[in-house]
């Protein structure tokens, strides 16, 4: 079947899909990369429309709308049981021609096709094999034949041979400056002058040049050749030959190779075999290696622009395409984040009427009043003019920003919160992606309370990276997949301290509240705690599995700082407490709240003999196995 036969968009690629069965395919976003930072659901503004990085796949099938070439049907391999009955009826796609066909439409065997291993359905059809076709010779056309006697392994730039008209001798060098005293060499010959050069007695030669150090060489026009009395005309290159090294040279940037054969050195290569050569001193590996010939040494002339070398005695000026050196590696693009202050209360101070004139209350005022609202009439206010709205965004009228139980956080929240600087901010029970968090961290560098309480640990994380010099109550309750290396990792200092800082401080260090309900907490992680967090003054382990009469004797331990310094503890739900912990709480002074409350192994006389005596005067039990005691 003839090209011309075809239908339209015959050769054209089709889009694959996704196999949904590869490993790549089952798993998750990870939430890291460019990609996955450019989607809204993760804060980005979701314009690549692009999959994650580690979900791409490994083996794309063909669209369900895919159709053979010849018969114009699916595939319908699974209607037969045979192998070769299989293959025959599969659809398979040419990585060389684009066509998706039956092998069965083209009455050929499977051994006369390549078949591809690593992606399905796809191959090298029988037609592309028989004519010799592979997918690195697109560029293929007359006058040109493979050196390499169709070998694999052949590289691009140095596996064809030019079968046309011998090349043109290179241009004769422009000198500046006066001429040296004597006659001019006879081996030398000197550049033609403009006058005969119009009287037709010299051919015009054609000048290359160079643009940059990396052979990218000007489009050039070749003139038809005129009569001359010193020789025969020089044909001029053909455009198929000037097609060949414009790629190979593009096929030689790619790769980087900083020693590949070019159009120069195939004319070094034909303007040796016509007796002409280059000394030591001027060879192309000099130039590519970024050294280039002395000036004024050995009568050599060298243009400053350093893109022609002529030595003369050497039979004509040769060309030379010097190669610079390889740019350095450009470093990793961390990501950053900029940290701007709180904005600055606005102007205006007077509110401007219609009228002209100001209103008689000051904005100290007006501020007063917007105290006594709540979020939704503030929000009603923002509305009324711009001057309020302005006004309104004062960050003592939002003490506490509550974005619990949203499924997703927009941008414009995120920019609100941040305008607004709340000292008490809930996300609690949201779906707060962890670039989402360290955006607003860093953001709120006066924030006193924050609230994560049901979200993911993927989202948690972004505590270990943030700078929290503010921070007084944290709120990590009922945090999945949570263990003793995460919550290490949380309460560590910093490994990107400053040179030369020898404080050694935890993230925690100033919080004084710290809440960890639900979490698998064990006797390693409360040590760590009581080394990076010694100010708290209320703590919540309730619900924690592993806390028991052990981890008591910790927190009330002579070496431990929690001992003077806890007010509220609680440890309700903790089914490893037993009446033997009772009597350790009596090491606390400074207690004045213990929950006990569905702690299975306590009875409730120990926990009244505890009221009764307690640490400094007893307490009340409101309620059985709560103990309290009023300040």
């Amino acid at each position: 079947m003839s090209s011309s036969s075809r239908g339209p968009g015959a050769g054209a690629r089709r889009r694959r899909t996704r196999c949904r069965r590869c490993r790549a395919c089952v798993r998750t976003e990870c939430g890291d990369c460019h990609f996955c930072r450019d989607m809204k659901k993760f804060g980005g503004p979701g314009r690549m429309k692009q999959s994650c990085l580690l979900r791409q796949c490994t083996a794309p099938v063909l669209p369900h709308t895919a159709v053979c070439l010849l018969c114009g049907e699916a595939g319908k391999e699974d209607t037969v049981e045979g192998e070769e009955e299989k293959f025959g009826l599969s659809l398979m796609e040419c990585t060389i021609c684009n066509e998706i066909v039956h092998p069965g439409c083209l009455k050929m065997g499977k051994a006369e096709g390549v078949i591809n291993a690593e992606i399905p359905n796809c191959w090298e059809c029988p037609r592309c094999t028989q004519e010799g076709r592979t997918s690195k010779d697109a560029g293929e056309g007359p006058g040109r034949r493979r050196a390499d006697n169709g070998e694999e392994g052949a590289s691009l730039g140095s596996g064809w041979k030019l079968t046309e008209e011998p090349p043109l001798p290179p241009p004769p060098p422009r000198r500046k400056g006066p001429l040296p005293a004597g006659p001019p060499p006879e081996d030398v010959p000197g550049p033609p002058k403009r006058k005969e050069r119009e009287a037709g007695n010299e051919p015009p030669t054609p000048r290359k040049k160079v643009k940059g150090g990396r052979e990218r060489h000007l489009k050039k026009k070749p003139k038809p050749p005129l009569a001359s009395a010193e020789g025969p005309a020089v044909p001029s290159p053909s455009p198929q030959r000037e097609k060949l090294e414009r790629f190979k040279r593009m096929c030689q940037l790619l790769e980087r190779v900083p020693d590949t054969s070019s159009s120069s050195s195939d004319s070094d290569s034909d303007s040796d075999s016509s007796g002409t050569s280059l000394s030591e001193d001027e060879a192309p590996g000099d130039t590519r290696n970024g050294r280039r010939p002395a000036r004024g040494s050995s009568g050599e002339k060298e243009n400053r622009g350093g893109r022609r070398a002529v030595r003369p005695g050497s039979g004509g000026p040769l060309l030379s395409w010097p190669l610079g050196p390889a740019p350095p590696p450009r470093p990793p693009q961390l990501e950053r984040h900029v940290v701007r202050p709180p904005p600055r209360s606005p102007e205006p101070d007077t509110l401007p009427l219609a009228a002209g004139s100001d209103h008689p209350l000051p904005r100290a005022a007006w501020l007063r009043v917007f105290q006594h609202l709540g979020p939704r009439e503030l929000c009603v206010c923002m509305r009324v003019c711009r001057t309020w709205s302005r006004w309104c965004y004062d960050k003592r009228l939002w003490p506490r920003m509550d974005l619990s139980r949203r499924k997703s956080l927009t941008p414009p929240m995120l920019s609100g919160v941040v305008r607004r600087q709340p000292r008490a901010l809930d996300l609690s029970w949201t779906g707060v992606s962890k670039k989402q968090l360290m955006w607003l961290l860093n953001r709120l560098q006066g924030l006193q309370e924050l609230v994560l309480s049901g979200c993911s640990w993927l989202s948690v994380s972004a505590l270990g990276s943030a700078p929290l010099p503010a921070l007084r109550l944290l709120d990590l309750r009922w945090i999945e997949d949570v263990k003793d290396s995460q919550l290490r990792e949380l309460l560590l200092p910093p490994p990107d301290t400053k040179p030369g800082q020898t404080e050694n401080r935890g993230r925690l260090q100033g919080v004084a509240e710290l809440r960890l309900a639900g979490l698998e907490l064990t006797d390693a992680s409360l040590r760590l705690l009581l080394r990076h967090a010694p100010q708290l003054s209320a703590l919540d382990l309730s619900h924690c599995a592993h806390v028991g009469d052990p981890s008591v004797h910790l927190l009330t331990a002579p070496t431990s700082p929690l001992r003077e310094t806890l007010v509220h503890l609680n440890l309700a739900g903790c089914h490893r407490l037993t009446d033997h912990c009772l009597p350790l709480f009596r090491r606390c002074p400074r207690l004045r709240r213990l929950d006990l409350r569905s702690c299975r192994q306590l009875s409730p006389e120990a926990c009244a003999r505890l009221a009764a005596a307690g640490p400094p005067g007893p307490f009340r039990c409101p309620e059985e196995k709560l103990l309290l005691k009023d300040s």
